[in-house]
C-alpha cells in the first residue's frame, strides 16, 4: 500500500488535508509530534527560550538532516498513512527507501498572502504577528529544503479557494492514490 508524505509551507492547508484523511480512516503521523515528544523528554537540556523548531534544527545539525524521518519511521504502523511535516528531500528519500511500501509526496501550495492571513486568523501561539515574522518563518522552512520537496512532489494541490473545494480536492487525491 501507499504512504503519503505531506508537505507545504505554514498555513497552506496541511491540517485540513489531515482532517479529511482521518475521516477516510487513514492513519496520521505528525513528524512535529515526534519532535515535541523528544523535546519534552529532553526538556531539562533545552533552554526555556528555545523553541521546539530551534530544537529540531539543532538536532538536524547535531545528527544529520534526516534525523526526524529516522525517528518517525517506527510510528508508521498502517499501510494507509499520511506522514505530515516533510521538510527536506533527505526525509523523502529516507521514507521512500526505509518503508516497505510505496510512498508518494503530496505538496500543498498556497500564496504567501493567503497563508499569512490564515495563520493570523487561527491565532495559534506560533502565529506570526507581523509580515516580517512570517517571512522569517518561511525562510527557515525553505532553508531546510521544503521548496525542493514541493517542487519535486508527485502530486501538487493548489489551495486558494473555499474550504469545501479544498476538501473535495483532498478526497480526489486520496482516491487517486489509494484506488491503485
Amino acid at each position: 500500500m501507499t504512504i503519503i508524505l505531506l508537505a507545504g509551507m505554514p498555513g497552506a492547508g496541511k491540517e485540513e488535508f489531515l482532517r479529511v484523511a482521518k475521516k477516510e480512516g487513514i492513519e496520521i503521523v505528525r513528524m512535529g509530534d515526534v519532535v515535541r515528544s523528544k523535546a519534552g523528554k529532553r526538556s531539562e537540556e533545552i533552554k526555556e527560550e528555545q523553541s521546539v523548531g530551534e530544537f529540531a534544527n539543532e538536532e538536524r545539525k547535531k545528527h544529520h538532516e534526516g534525523i526526524w524521518a529516522d525517528r518517525t519511521l517506527s510510528h508508521v504502523t498502517e499501510n494507509r498513512t499520511v506522514i505530515d511535516g516533510i521538510r527536506s528531500q533527505t526525509e523523502v528519500n529516507i521514507f521512500k527507501s526505509e518503508l516497505d511500501r510505496d510512498a508518494k509526496t503530496v505538496a500543498i501550495h498556497t500564496s504567501p498572502k493567503t497563508r499569512y492571513e490564515r495563520l493570523r486568523e487561527r491565532s495559534r501561539d506560533d502565529a506570526p504577528h507581523t509580515w516580517s515574522e512570517f517571512n522569517d518563518r518561511d525562510d527557515r522552512e525553505l532553508k531546510w529544503g521544503l521548496g525542493r520537496v514541493i517542487a519535486k512532489a508527485d502530486h501538487m494541490m493548489i489551495n486558494e479557494g473555499s474550504l469545501d473545494d479544498f476538501h473535495g480536492s483532498v478526497r480526489t487525491i486520496l482516491d487517486k492514490i489509494y484506488s491503485k
